[in-house]
């Protein structure tokens, strides 16, 4: 059976069954937001097989935006790794000013309004490719128009990354609940917690 089939199951967890895909995708995840917490260059490579892993597991969970943002996250994953690997790690996290501040909070309302709409009806524009509608479209939007602006500032290392990526844990463990994937939702959980150590802990070098 093919390796990155869901249904090609690794081993089951009190029952659930854990395919090898998100298992994998899962995995890279935690490792990978473990080191941005530090912060450690290292969360870049990481980075990029849970990207890979993800894409193709949301695709066959019909979550359409999601799957797509492994692209950007991809690109950003690139820029991330050149630009902290020139930088200070102890004395280069900075934070946005209040008009940038007003500027990231406009382009997330106005991206998952324009995002949510185009996933209503994306299994319409492109059957061959998407055969179902996409699953709680709007909020899979806002996740994933809230993950690029975040990855950005992840990027740039401006603490408020971790305020948005606090956001779409909260909202992304209800979905991946939802949608059936119980382990990237327990994982979603830890996330959550370890965003809340990343912030005090970039706090600590403003």
């Amino acid at each position: 059976m093919d390796f990155f089939d869901i249904n090609n199951i690794a081993f089951e967890v009190l029952g659930y069954p854990l395919s090898y895909i998100e298992l994998a995708g899962t995995l890279f995840g935690f490792i990978s937001v473990v080191l941005a917490a530090k912060p450690s260059v290292l969360t870049w490579p990481t980075g990029i097989v849970n990207e890979a892993a993800f894409f193709i597991l949301f695709y066959q969970v019909q979550l359409y935006s999601d799957m797509y943002l492994q692209v950007f996250f991809f690109g950003v994953t690139v820029y991330g790794w050149y630009y902290w690997r020139k930088q200070d790690n102890e004395a280069s996290v900075k934070k946005l000013t209040n008009r940038w501040r007003l500027i990231y909070l406009t382009v997330l309302m106005a991206g998952t309004v324009l995002s949510g709409l185009l996933m209503t009806q994306i299994h319409l524009l492109f059957p061959l490719v998407f055969s179902k509608p996409a699953s709680y479209p709007f909020a899979d939007a806002f996740t994933t128009t809230a993950s690029i602006l975040a990855t950005i500032l992840l990027s740039r290392k401006r603490i408020e990354t971790w305020v948005l990526w606090i956001l779409v844990d909260m909202v992304s463990v209800t979905l991946y609940i939802l949608k059936g994937i119980h382990l990237v939702a327990i994982e979603y959980v830890v996330f959550l917690i370890i965003c809340m150590i990343g912030y005090f802990n970039w706090r600590s070098k403003l």
